[in-house]
């Protein structure tokens, strides 16, 4: 495959969308299955690995692409708005490829040379990892496994806790935290996914009891310890990176509906008015301010991306002003996507409510991402807190 040269970001990112677009289409055709189905469909998954889409944030010793994360930002959100359930998986499974940088070689060849091979963990959630010679014990039940049903290992983040059971502790006396990496086979599936929206992700508990993983299979996050690449991609903070692909899923959704939008708009004969919807001028004034939420909120965080992007070219440290206007730039996209939506949602009237129509599916999918914690509305609050040169919080 042959990639742009040189350090233009941008162009990077478009080929990478460019190949994502081509794909579009299918997971599109997929879209009622995958909502269905609770997962994504066979073919859909073949068609994003045959386009090495799984494979953009791995390292290029291991056969990864190593893009930048304008890359992952576009490219989720342009197989989200094919399908945001498709979009969610891919971003999260990008997201846990991140851990390749940070394992032996071999351990990373093994979890994802396969031609399907994909990582997926949930948050943490109260498991336990007991030292044993040569690794740990694990027993914990994890919560939001997206896409799991196409997994072929998981991750489990646990805390750490001596023989005798009590908490492990670094030399700053802080809890140590691993994530424990094992087949998905080994592990208990519940599947409690029975949601408003993004129903395809296949978001379910897992669980092991009591099970082996040998010390070589774990890692954590940004550990530098841990850390076996030096490109400048991997200088990013995991959870700042899962927002950049969020921002992607709601941008995708919310382009899709507004798109829509338009197009039912020019048709839509209402009681009252002689013309189409599209002559009314409220209709005409909210669509503008409409385009205008969804493409500067987009404008705002891709800036914002590159900016960081480029600090980690550099080499340089992110700064506290830096970091809280990057947090800034995801959320405010992710809660203006939502407000295109609802604006689309409740303008088309009742033919929203249809489920054959293209709002009502995607009106759920974006209200359950901005559940997600990075479109809280207290980002926002730690982010002022860090523009007035006071320690946030929170992480940004």
């Amino acid at each position: 495959m042959t990639l742009p040269q040189g350090g233009d970001i941008q162009a990077q990112a478009d080929h990478w969308t460019d190949i994502a677009r081509k794909i579009a289409p299918l997971v599109a055709s997929e879209s009622d299955r995958i909502e269905h189905e609770r997962k994504v469909p066979e073919n859909v998954m073949k068609a994003l690995h045959e386009a090495n889409l799984f494979r953009l944030l791995m390292p290029k010793s291991i056969g990864g692409y190593e893009a930048d994360p304008l890359s992952y930002m576009q490219v989720v959100e342009e197989i989200s708005a094919a399908d945001a359930s498709a979009g969610w998986c891919l971003g999260q499974g990008l997201g846990c490829s991140l851990a390749s940088a940070f394992l032996d070689k071999s351990i990373a060849s093994k979890i994802f040379d396969a031609p399907n091979g994909i990582l997926a963990w949930g948050p943490p959630n109260g498991a336990k990892a007991i030292k044993v010679k040569n690794g740990y014990r694990v027993s914990g039940r994890w919560r939001f496994g997206s896409g799991s049903p196409n997994a072929t290992w998981l991750g489990g983040h646990s805390a750490v806790c001596e023989a005798d059971g009590s908490p492990a502790k670094d030399g700053k006396g802080r809890p140590i935290m691993r994530t424990m990496l094992f087949p998905k086979e080994e592990c208990q599936i519940h599947k409690v996914w029975d949601v408003i929206g993004l129903r395809g992700t296949g978001s379910d508990d897992y669980e092991v009891k009591d099970l082996f993983v040998p010390e070589e299979h774990t890692t954590w996050r940004d550990s530098l310890p841990d850390r076996r690449e030096n490109g400048p991609l991997y200088d990013i903070p995991l959870l700042t990176m899962y927002g950049m692909g969020f921002s992607g899923v709601t941008q995708g959704i919310a382009r899709t509906v507004l798109k829509d939008f338009v197009e039912l708009a020019r048709n839509k004969k209402v009681s009252g008015m002689e013309g189409p919807l599209c002559e009314n001028s409220v209709i005409q004034s909210e669509t503008a301010q409409a385009t205008a939420k969804l493409l500067s909120g987009r404008a705002f965080v891709t800036k914002m991306i590159k900016e960081f992007y480029e600090t980690a070219v550099l080499g340089e440290e992110f700064s506290l002003d830096l970091r809280a206007k990057l947090r800034i730039s995801i959320t405010w996209s992710m809660q203006q996507a939502k407000e295109v939506v609802d604006f689309c949602y409740h303008a088309a009237g009742t033919n929203a409510i249809f489920e054959k129509n293209p709002f009502e599916r995607r009106f759920r999918d974006i209200h359950t991402v901005t559940q997600q914690g990075q479109a809280h509305m207290t980002n926002f609050e730690f982010s002022g807190q860090a523009l007035f040169g006071r320690t946030p919080g929170h992480r940004l």
